[in-house]
């Protein structure tokens, strides 16, 4: 087989003919042909004067090579989607060429059969030519100038399945040899999927999702292998695609409980379409498929200084003598109000740390630099020292919760004066704080404590929420790492969190590698989802706990407070 591999590598080093369209099969060989299918883009079906016989076969179609000077050693195949229809999507192949061709990427448009086969499932006919085309990409790696180990493929929606297929299932022939390629290994290198159709059971027969991806006897269709070469993804889906998003939670559930590498981007309020491809990048360069990672930058170096505040007020949290559950071991709280120099927005940001509930402040890396951003950005920010370490004799977070319920009272009590509008505030806190971010989204109807003045007759439910790592989220993990990784059906959400009417609209970023695992943000984002409340997820590959510590640039982890800006652009800017 290595002999076959190298002989068809050097075959290949020939100088590229002029014409970069290329059948994937040779003629007369292509398996479960039909009359009905053809292999064309519907830009060219719908050119005067096709004629249907002249594209029975699949092709790949090689864009122009990168310029020299920034040309990398990696492949990428794109694949339109089209319900296996057709091969619809003109322009989005043609604007990730364009992105990728700029980075110095190879790329190839693959264009499989279609529509549907009759009497086979779906999708045979193009996981058939998908195993073949990636054949013949690899056989004419160095021809081309890439490494035949960096291919990795960018889909939509059919297209998305297949790329499924194509990652999941290399070791599956599905069709027998025809020629010495089908020696070389189809396995691909990395995903980037675009709202993947037909995931779900309720779906899996090319409709969408009938029960929207819900319930008990609803699993991740059996039609994905997940072999020994499944390769590591990046998920991209929107929250309302009718195609349901819980196919690509499931996905991921997978590729975890396979220890692969992986990134789930969900998108509230979007339906079926390709969003986010910068993530996508990001995992690319993350995962070290663009080059060498840059030197990681530590966060505190890049956002060192309150420039943009104007004023900083300081205030207790509780009266004096009127403290909850006071106990004498604990530090005082206080919250600090941080006035920017010029207001863009009347909503305010409520931010706190983490510290296992044992420890927290209002200074370092998982407060400052969201302060300092946040305030440049013209958003009024509010910081929060509740009390630790952890209650004696009660739930380690119960203080923190009747410090977090209280502070935003304070707030509301406040805005108004300060000409900021009572009804539009979001809290946001890191591993502890996240979980504490939860308790305020999902349980602010729950009271922690007995009023103590006229402050606690107002409401302490919240507009939005931030949980960035959240920890203890589930129930294999409530007071420490998670043991199974949150993967397993028996790990389900914490007990504590009540999802009343009042739970708030979440953003959540998680490292895939963190040991209080990414699966609690992904279960909490299936639950409000499940309650029809906007919520929008992050993970992101190979990164642990604290992953915003210290980041290489071009990588989620350095871009991370762009999405608390994105994710706010609607809410307080609108």
């Amino acid at each position: 087989m290595k002999r076959t591999l190298l002989l068809l590598l050097l075959c290949c080093c020939l100088p590229l003919a002029a014409q970069q369209r290329e059948p994937v099969w040779p003629e007369g060989r292509m398996p479960d042909a039909q009359p009905h299918q053809i292999a064309a883009m519907t830009d060219e079906v719908a050119f005067p004067g096709f004629d249907p016989d002249a594209h029975r076969i699949a092709y790949l179609e090689w864009f122009p090579a990168p310029d020299e000077g920034i040309r990398k050693d990696v492949c990428m195949i794109l694949i339109s989607g089209g319900s296996y229809e057709c091969c619809c999507d003109v322009d989005l192949v043609k604007g990730w060429a364009e992105k990728l061709t700029a980075l110095g990427v190879q790329c190839v448009n693959f264009v499989y059969r279609t529509p549907r086969p009759t009497g086979l499932p779906i999708w045979q006919t193009a996981w058939e030519d998908g195993q073949r085309a990636v054949r013949l990409v690899r056989s004419q790696a160095v021809k081309r100038g890439f490494d035949p180990e960096k291919i990795g493929t960018v889909s939509m929606s059919a297209g998305s399945h297949l790329a499924l297929l194509l990652a999941t299932g290399s070791q599956t022939a599905t069709y027998e040899p025809v020629d010495a390629l089908d020696e070389v290994p189809c396995h691909i290198n990395w995903a980037i999927v675009n709202a993947p159709a037909y995931l779900t059971t309720d779906g899996e027969t090319g409709t969408p999702a009938t029960r929207e991806g819900y319930g008990p006897d609803v699993k991740l269709s059996s039609v994905f292998p997940f072999d020994a070469k499944t390769c590591p993804m990046s998920l991209h889906h929107g929250a309302v695609d009718p195609y349901s998003p819980n196919g690509s939670t499931l996905v991921y559930r997978q590729l975890r409980r396979m220890g692969i590498p992986a990134e789930l981007h969900l998108y509230p309020g979007k339906g079926h379409g390709a969003f986010g491809f910068e993530r996508g990048l990001e995992f690319m360069t993350q995962i070290g498929f663009l080059g060498p990672l840059k030197p990681e930058v530590e966060i505190m170096a890049r956002f060192a200084h309150d420039d943009a505040r104007a004023e900083l007020i300081r205030e207790d949290v509780w009266p004096e003598g009127r403290t909850p559950d006071f106990q004498a071991s604990q530090c005082t709280p206080y919250l600090e109000w941080h006035i920017p120099a010029v207001k863009t927005t009347d909503a305010i940001q409520i931010i706190y740390s983490g510290g296992a509930y044992e420890g927290n402040g209002t200074e370092g890396f998982e407060v400052a630099p969201a302060r300092r951003y946040l305030n440049a950005h013209g958003v009024t920010v509010v910081t929060l020292k509740y009390r630790s370490p952890r209650p004696a004799g009660l739930a380690k977070h119960t203080t923190a919760w009747q410090d977090l319920q209280r502070a935003i009272r304070i707030v509301r009590s406040e805005a108004a004066a300060r000409g900021l509008d009572p009804g539009r505030i979001g809290i946001m806190g890191s591993s502890a704080g996240g979980h504490l971010t939860l308790m305020g989204v999902t349980s602010s109807r729950h009271g922690s404590y007995l009023p103590v003045d006229e402050i606690d007759k107002l409401p302490c439910n919240v507009q939005w929420g931030i949980g960035i790592y959240p920890a203890y989220a589930l129930t294999d993990g409530l007071d420490g790492y998670n043991s199974n990784g949150g993967n397993d059906d028996t790990a389900v959400l914490a007990p504590e969190f009540s999802f009343d009417p009042d739970t708030a609209p979440m953003l959540m970023i998680h490292g895939d590698s963190d040991p209080y695992a990414a699966m609690g943000s992904v279960k909490v984002w299936e639950q409000l989802r499940a309650m029809g409340v906007p919520a929008e997820l992050h993970t992101l590959a190979l990164r642990p706990h604290c992953f915003q510590v210290a980041a290489s640039p071009g990588t989620g982890s350095y871009t991370w407070l762009e999405r608390i800006g994105e994710f706010l652009q609607p809410i307080i800017w609108k």
